[in-house]
This record gives structure tokens, C-alpha cells and sequence, in this order.
């Protein structure tokens, strides 16, 4: 296994956890680490990002590509309801 490293930047704890979940899903070995401090109550995330992910070099790209995909869907969405999905309503306003 190649060295641990940082491999990017998280803007929120959503984009955590969603990626968080797929890495799991694929078996893929990683880290995350808040930017969190309790002494500021948290002021350190708003200029820095939510944290970031730490993995062995070998997942690098994967990592960054399932990061893209999280990335183009929440910027997409964006004040739009989902459409046509599991849990997201349909065009007509009715759950699937």
C-alpha cells in the first residue's frame, strides 16, 4: 500500500459524508479530518473548508473523481427539487 495522503479539500459535512459513504461502499481505505476547533466554535471551517480527506496515493484519482461527481450533483440541484430518483420526486410533484 502506497503512503497516506492528503488528497483534497472538503467544502461542507455533507460533501463528508456523501463521499464518505461511497468509499466505504467501495472498499477504499481513507481518513477524514475536521478543521473543527471547539475553542472558536468552528470559525476556522468557514475559511478553510469543512476538513479534508487523507488515502493511500493508489486511490488519488478515484477519490477525486467519485469528489467531482458529488461536486457537479449538489451544483446542479441547487434550487431546484430532485427529479427522478430514489427518495426525490418526480416532475409531476409524486414520490416514485
Amino acid at each position: 500500500m502506497d503512503k497516506v495522503e492528503r488528497i483534497a479539500v472538503l467544502k461542507n459535512e455533507v460533501e463528508a459524508q456523501l463521499l464518505a459513504g461511497e468509499l466505504v461502499e467501495l472498499d477504499i481505505p481513507h481518513l477524514m479530518r475536521s478543521y473543527y476547533d471547539g475553542a472558536f466554535d468552528g470559525v476556522y471551517q468557514f475559511s478553510k473548508g469543512w476538513g479534508h480527506i487523507e488515502a493511500p496515493s493508489e486511490f488519488r484519482d478515484k477519490i477525486l473523481e467519485i469528489l467531482t461527481i458529488i461536486r457537479q450533483g449538489s451544483s446542479n440541484s441547487e434550487g431546484q427539487p430532485p427529479i427522478n430518483g430514489l427518495g426525490e420526486c418526480r416532475e409531476n410533484g409524486d414520490f416514485p
